[in-house]
């Protein structure tokens, strides 16, 4: 499959980044709760579900999930989160351009994966808080394909639910981005406006 092929070949390095992605990732504030984070979690997986089973063609279907990622993601979080170390010696602009090229990338490069669930669906099963944050459950179920795992990692921050990361059968969306980040960083050599770039044309 192709979705987990791509995501599986770098699953090792990912569980073994995972916990260090997740310190710099957000605590939740004491009002957020499990029905708050499935609730979020439902919403995110209907525009999904509609969006892969609408018939659209892949460009619409890409702005649309960047629509989603916009309305539901706390990209900030993910995009400094993916960058690692270098966040702290780029500028605010630096940042918010960054930012918004990684929100492009972002929506492309897992647009176009969730796009290959087309005649599928994804089905949210149980949420459980976990230390500062809660995990949502959803299981994919893919036309001839065994279902999945696919779990959603919800704060509230920012003040409102939003997701801040993705684990797909055990790999871990975020520490994989940050070693992706980190190799195209490491190719312009280590230039932030050259990674912003980049991105641009990412995904």
């Amino acid at each position: 499959m192709p979705v987990q092929s791509d995501l599986t070949r770098r699953a090792l390095i990912a569980g073994m980044l995972g916990g260090g992605a997740l310190v710099a990732l957000p605590r939740a504030a004491s009002a957020l709760d499990v029905a708050g984070a499935r609730k979020l979690v439902n919403s995110v997986v209907d525009d999904i579900n509609r969006i892969i089973n609408s018939g659209e063609p892949e460009t619409k279907m890409i702005s649309d999930f960047e629509a989603v990622f916009s309305k539901y993601a706390d990209v900030p979080i993910i995009a400094r989160s993916s960058l690692g170390i270098a966040a702290r010696s780029a500028t605010p602009a630096q940042l918010a351009a960054y930012t918004d090229a990684f929100r492009g990338y972002l929506s492309r490069k897992y647009g176009r994966r969730f796009r290959e669930f087309i005649g599928g669906k994804i089905t949210v099963n149980d949420a459980r808080q976990v230390n500062g944050f809660y995990e949502v459950i959803s299981t994919a179920q893919l036309r001839g394909q065994s279902p999945f795992d696919l779990r959603w990692l919800v704060s509230d921050k920012t003040g409102r639910y939003l997701f801040f990361n993705m684990i797909i059968q055990g790999v871990n969306m975020v520490a994989t981005e940050r070693q992706e980040i980190g190799a195209m960083l490491d190719s312009v050599n280590g230039n932030i406006d050259a990674l912003t770039k980049k991105l641009k044309t990412s995904g």
